[in-house]
């Protein structure tokens, strides 16, 4: 239940939004009036539903507030939230970001949404960090150039911009200043930071600075990365780089060539195994998250099955099961659907397999020695992002030793 007197911003989907949403916040509780601010997702069509569901509950619990919409559903289609009459505005995703957006002295049209695609960098607000001072997002890029089939985000986000590295090296030794132990990269579409800047620095190149010039960081993690766009120094640094975490989450999709040619997917089925294989030989205790889409159009049994095949293929221990869900105005919205049951059985098979690769990622670390990031109620997360349960105090790293495996968490306690 939100409280009926202040300001808020209900966060919708990706990590990204919550980023955006704490900057939001911010500028909205400066001011006396009342204000609920909706910042919606429009990755799938329930993503949508669950948006309208929130502004109807916001407006029956705040009858006197007034309901801001924003985020990406907002900057795709405006004039459908507009029309709700649950509804006060509607606010871009580059003029959520503005403080002048939030001036409650002035006089604002009912919908303020910009072309996304004219806007050439990032916006230039830092924020001091996100969620609790043991974790800090920062956001190094925004937006796309890539144009899946499935994917409706581009068009909520633009196309792709970075954040200039020294921007990056200030805000995050900032937030180590501030006693931040953990900094994780965000973006869009990470791997395609740094074309758009002086000297187009790859990721890589921008991390290994990253480290050099902020030596008292004591971890690194990245967020969502495209498998083949993977440089050179990227491959260096998570072989030779201790405080770069030894944990990546995939873009995958699918496990089949054929439906990765129809997502307009860029890598092959070979080439995810292939990368996992190199990787873990560089890197011997990485682990691999990975994003896989149930019932594409088209996918048949067999091209499903590669997909459950490639949970084990690549050894991953973090599986994101999507079943596929239609968004209006893509290409793959026009292909052969899948039925809408077979697909959440299919999503159901792949979870299911997921949870038993997890299980016995987890139980491969029973005995062994780990160095765990303690997060809030008892909860830390190992350098490979394994979780664990244990008496230790928040914002502290301590080293452990796991004893069994209970539900989804190791069970642990701290060793000298």
């Amino acid at each position: 239940m939100i409280s009926k007197m202040s300001s808020h911003v209900i966060n919708m989907g990706c990590r990204l939004n919550a980023y955006e949403g704490d900057l939001v916040e911010r500028l909205v509780t400066k001011q006396s009036r009342e204000r609920v601010v909706i910042n919606t997702c429009a990755v799938t069509a329930e993503a949508e539903r669950q948006n309208r569901q929130a502004i109807r509950r916001a407006a029956r619990e705040h009858p006197s507030a007034e309901i801001i919409v924003t985020g990406c559903a907002a900057q795709i289609n405006p004039s459908a939230y507009a029309n709700m009459t649950e509804v006060t505005r509607v606010v871009g995703n580059e003029e959520k970001l503005r403080p002048e957006t939030w001036d409650p002295t002035a006089n604002h049209p009912q919908v303020s949404v910009g072309d996304i695609f004219t806007v050439k960098e990032t916006a230039p607000h830092l924020l001091g960090s996100y969620g609790d001072r043991t974790r800090a997002f920062v956001q190094v890029q925004q937006g796309c150039d890539h144009r899946c089939t499935f994917c409706i985000i581009p068009y909520g986000r633009g196309n792709s911009r970075s954040v200039p590295i020294g921007d990056v090296v200030m805000q995050v030794r900032e937030l180590v200043e501030s006693g931040t132990l953990e900094v994780v990269l965000t973006g869009v579409d990470l791997t395609s930071y740094g074309p758009d800047l002086p000297g187009k620095p790859t990721l890589g190149q921008m991390v290994r600075r990253l480290l050099a010039q902020v030596p008292n960081l004591p971890r690194l993690r990245l967020s969502s990365i495209d498998c083949i766009e993977i440089d050179n120094d990227l491959r260096r640094l998570i072989a030779d780089e201790p405080r770069l975490m030894p944990h990546l989450h995939l873009s995958l999709q699918s496990g089949d060539n054929l439906t990765l040619k129809r997502m307009k997917r860029r890598h092959s089925r070979d080439e995810a195994v292939e990368l996992c294989k190199e990787l873990r030989i560089l890197r011997p205790d990485i682990a691999f998250g990975a994003d896989i889409i149930a019932g594409f159009p088209t996918e048949t049994e067999e091209m499903f099955q590669r997909s459950l095949d490639l949970i084990s293929d690549c050894d991953l221990s973090y599986v994101h099961v999507f079943p596929y869900s239609e968004r209006e105005g893509t290409p793959a919205a026009r292909m052969p659907q899948v039925d809408k049951l077979l697909r959440k059985e299919r999503a159901a098979r792949l979870r299911l397999a997921a949870e038993e690769a997890h299980q016995t990622f987890l139980e491969s670390h029973v005995g062994k020695k780990a160095n765990i990031l303690m997060e809030a109620d008892g909860i830390g997360r190992g350098e490979d992002f394994a979780p664990y349960k244990l008496d230790a105090a928040q914002g502290t790293i301590v080293s452990v030793i796991a004893s069994h495996v209970q539900g989804n968490q190791l069970i642990a306690e701290e060793v000298q």
